[in-house]
């Protein structure tokens, strides 16, 4: 092909076009244009000629300016395939390779440069940097292997000093960090020496350190993993995971979802979901080791710590948003396998009995419920029904007490978990009068179970109608039993079923002062010190129903023992006790979703004799904010905290919605951040439900707004929490949501120039420029203020001289009818004016410049004056031919007038001016009085 010589067509541009318009966005800083070009032109260009070798080496600088350094450097490989040797093109491939951190060839490609052009300056600088830099290096090689020779002989060695090995073992995790560190361990043979070590280590802080070890080689390394998968054996770390030590249960589950994550290219840090190439290459180890996790789960030989683990693993890695295994463990039989642990029972003592905890039920409902959420078509649906049926059947098929019972259990577990599932399997033939017939047997553990049955299944009482038109009588019956477990779980279904009018507090199903009695009742098994902990979390179920009504809430935010027994309760880590706590929560400071109450529908509504709900007078929001108040003050930031570990992404959105109204009341904010409500925010708005983390992300904007930002997020939080915010300023958000989280990034980009970098890295810019257009003139403030700040930031400068309308639209904002929208972009124009000419000549293209010039040099607050006053000043300054356009306008008798004011609060805007007629004195635009009076002697 004819490269420089290709003929145009009608819309058609030769090679030679393409490539100067490349190198003039390249030019503007329009990065993307450039790039863009640049591949045009690259589609036009011969195999290995030298006009593709120039374009190959302008998409290198275009890649270097996006950062995206290993395309710069494929791009300069393919240029110097090409033309060996070519300066430029080393130039930006060492450039590329010491920004990824490969000095040594960084160096290599220095020195080449320096040998072909020994009279390139530029270089010289850049050469000794990577000489010392590779020098350090070697050095560094040198120590560290020295290092791990030392680390060897101390940790691997059963006879050295207990304090020394530990201190070893704790040294590997913290050069794991390093690239180079690993890699050098891994070269010395550490797996194999762990794998070794661990057969016969009784030391807990060194196995603790040697799993944490193995765990910091794999993150985010997925060579690594496969390494350490191919020493190790998968096996290995379910035999780690089989403790009794809730600490090393931890780390070894930490460490199996870490290499879950490398092999699957999942990377939580920044939200990203599999790699659909890894997760390809590496089928085989990912299906082992999740097939492993759910036959695991059934193991008899296994701790209750470690089977919690294993269920958790899986929860995590069925979803879509994982490694989307859902339908894969349905087709291997899981579903049955997590029924089999559903239905375990302490009281059945027998050598195939599971060991499980008191979370084990409710972290495989909630497993059961992901797989469920998972399947997303019909066929996938009938599939895992099938699935329960057949578990169902297999148990019933001989009438044994223990194996009706089993089923009852897994039927509960089932209707805490995938609620249509569990409604569906009650409702087949002969499962509703088993539960019955158990309900009114003698037998307390039939009793216990078919409660805890009649309990679930009331949740949707219009699906199992038969069930629950005769619990009532059951229930009353069994709360007069002797026995507590089975008074509170029958209190606990009384309660259920008295809730069921919600908020409507025109609805009473029991008569006047039955749910507080029944509360009261609550109260006492959860107050009561001689009772266990599963009679207290049966109470705090109840109560989770009860607090629906406002005279609830109003005596139980009163008694100081119950709300602390609910957050002592809430620190136990009990995963069964996490979503009763939260909904009480919940239900005290109305942070459940209300529709909205519209008046023409409800006088329609009147009109038509439908049922109007109505509010209780205790649910005002002066009554809301005073509760919010005493649970604050009472500590329920610290429970909240605790409870935001649970698994379930529905208790972590009534988590956020519980942080968000406390965040709302101002003079709650200062406790809240005292207690660590950030951390614990920013963790909320990582994963979850979508209302979950924007709910989360409002109350960080809300803890912002008022208190000094690096108070609130105080050291890297500062930057953890802009993602959050910018979240917030999307189209589909409120406006108060967009308000709130412009005051906070407001806040903190005013704090400094890191940040301010970082607001623009996450794509904030846009999102801010976005809100300063919109109809919401609060909104239109609030995002303006931001972009004062940002203004500050020379990247932010740069952008606004490229090629582009952003300054042209920043200076129209002056003109705002607003006077706080006016002073704030006045405030930014003449930041921007002061650091740029090209933004000083930016402003004359707005047609309207001279008009919106009048407006704020002669507003009546001060403020706008005087910074519409800078703004002149640095036009004048700038260019001489912009010094003339000003002064050729009625802008020059405005400036001569303010330098005739004497009002001492004008001072400053007055000194301005002068200073402004001084700059045009200087370009000679105008004449100073000594100036105009030599010229008339001279005319006389």
């Amino acid at each position: 092909m004819g490269v420089s010589g290709v003929t145009d067509s009608v819309g058609v541009k030769s090679f030679n076009e393409l490539k100067e318009e490349g190198n003039k966005a390249f030019k503007n800083n329009d990065w993307k244009e450039a790039l863009k070009l640049y591949c045009a032109a690259l589609s036009l260009s011969a195999d290995f000629s030298q006009e593709r070798a120039i374009i190959l080496k302008n998409r290198a600088a275009v890649y270097l300016k996006l950062n995206e350094n290993q395309k710069a450097i494929e791009d300069c490989d393919k240029a110097l395939e090409i033309i060996p040797e070519d300066p430029k093109a080393l130039f930006r491939r060492c450039q590329a390779l010491e920004n990824v951190g490969r000095y040594e060839e960084a160096f290599r490609d220095a020195k080449q440069i320096h040998t072909v052009d020994p009279t390139n300056k530029a270089i010289q600088p850049i050469l000794a940097r990577l000489h010392t830099i590779v020098e350090n290096r070697i050095k560094e090689n040198t120590q560290t292997e020295n290092k791990i020779r030392q680390m060897f002989k101390y940790a691997f060695n059963i006879e050295e000093d207990p304090e020394k090995r530990a201190k070893a073992v704790s040294n590997f995790i913290v050069l794991c960090k390093e690239s180079r560190g690993s890699k050098a361990l891994i070269e010395a043979g550490i797996i194999e020496k762990i794998a070794q070590l661990m057969k016969i280590e009784k030391n807990q802080e060194i196995v603790l350190g040697c799993i944490r070890t193995i765990g910091q080689l794999c993150k985010e390394n997925a060579q690594n993993t496969k390494k350490v998968i191919s020493v190790l054996g998968i096996p290995w770390f379910l035999d780690m995971l089989n403790c009794k030590e809730e600490e090393q249960v931890n780390a070894a589950q930490y460490c199996i979802q870490v290499i879950i994550n490398s092999i699957s290219g999942i990377d939580k840090s920044k939200d990203e979901k599999p790699d659909p190439k890894l997760l390809e290459e590496n089928k085989a180890e990912i299906d082992t080791l999740l097939t492993c996790l759910i036959y695991g789960c059934t193991s008899r030989t296994i701790s209750g710590l470690a089977r919690d683990a294993l269920i958790e693993l899986i929860s995590r890695n069925v979803h879509y948003k994982a490694i989307a295994w859902a339908e894969q463990l349905v087709k291997i039989k899981g579903l049955q396998r997590l029924m089999e642990v559903g239905s375990e029972l302490p009281e059945y003592k027998y050598e195939s009995s599971m060991e499980i905890t008191d979370s084990t039920r409710t972290l495989t409902s909630l497993c059961l419920a992901r797989i469920y959420e998972n399947m997303y078509y019909d066929e996938a649906r009938t599939r895992y029904l099938d699935n329960i049926d057949d578990y169902v059947k297999d148990k019933l098929l001989t009438p044994e007490l223990e194996n009706r019972i089993r089923v009852v259990v897994a039927i509960t577990t089932l209707l805490l978990g995938p609620l249509d599932v569990g409604n569906i399997i009650v409702s087949r033939e002969g499962i509703i009068p088993m539960i019955v017939q158990m309900a009114n047997s003698d037998d307390v553990l039939q009793q216990r179970v078919a409660c805890e049955c009649i309990i679930a299944a009331a949740t949707k009482k219009d699906k199992v109608k038969s069930l629950i038109s005769c619990s009532v009588d059951i229930l009353k019956k069994l709360y007069h039993s002797k026995d507590d477990g089975i008074r509170v779980r029958a209190l606990v279904g009384l309660c259920k079923l008295g809730s069921s009018g919600g908020t409507d507090a025109s609805i009473r199903p029991f008569a006047d002062g039955a749910t507080t009695r029944l509360a009261e009742a609550c109260k006492k098994f959860l107050l009561n010190k001689a009772k266990d902990n599963d009679m207290k979390r049966w109470a705090t179920e109840g109560l989770s129903y009860l607090t629906l009504d406002a005279d609830v809430k109003d005596k139980l935010i009163n008694d100081k023992a119950a709300l602390r027994a609910l957050f002592d309760l809430a620190k136990t880590g009990n995963q069964a006790v996490v979503y009763d706590v939260i909904t009480t929560f919940v239900n005290l400071v109305n942070a459940y979703d209300k529709q909205e109450i519209i008046p023409e529908l409800v006088e329609l509504a009147k009109f038509a004799k439908h049922h109007v709900p109505e509010d209780h007078e205790l649910d005002d929001p002066e009554f809301v904010a005073q509760r919010s108040t005493i649970l604050v003050h009472e500590g329920i930031v610290s429970a909240l905290v605790a409870l935001s570990k649970a698994e379930s992404e529905n208790s972590r959105e009534l988590i956020a919605r519980v942080f968000n109204v406390l965040a709302s009341q101002q003079e709650l904010r200062g406790i809240m951040v005292q207690q660590g409500a950030v951390k614990c925010l920013l963790k909320l708005t990582h994963n979850g439900t979508e209302k979950g983390m924007r709910q989360a992300a409002q109350a960080l904007a809300r803890l912002g707004v008022s208190i000094d930002p690096s108070v609130a997020f105080n050291g890297q939080k500062s930057m953890e929490v802009i993602k959050p915010l910018l979240a917030l300023l999307r189209p589909d958000c409120q406006a108060l949501e967009n308000f709130e989280a412009l005051l906070t990034l407001c806040n903190l980009a005013s704090m400094n120039e890191t940040v301010r970098n970082h607001i623009i890295k996450e794509g904030g810019l846009s999102n801010i420029e976005n809100m300063m257009f919109e109809q919401h003139e609060m909104i239109r403030r609030a995002a303006t203020q931001v972009m004062t700040n940002m203004v500050s930031s020379p990247k932010v400068v740069e952008l606004y001289e490229g090629n582009n309308d952003k300054t042209k639209f920043l200076f129209l904002l002056c003109g705002e009818e607003d006077e706080e929208t006016m002073k704030a972009a006045t405030g930014a124009m003449a930041i921007l004016t002061s650091a740029s000419k090209i933004c000083c000549q930016k402003i004359f293209e707005v047609s309207t410049w001279l008009d919106i010039f009048h407006m704020i040099l002669a507003h009546p607050n001060k403020d706008i004056q005087h910074r519409a006053m800078v703004i002149v000043y640095n036009i004048i300054s700038s260019k001489k031919e912009l010094a003339e356009k000003i002064i050729e306008t009625d802008i020059m008798e405005i400036l001569m007038a303010y330098t005739m004011l004497n009002d001492i609060e004008k001072s400053e805007v007055k000194k301005i001016a002068q200073e402004a007629l001084d700059a045009a004195k200087k370009w000679k635009i105008i004449k100073s009085a000594d100036e105009a009076t030599n010229e008339d002697e001279d005319e006389n």
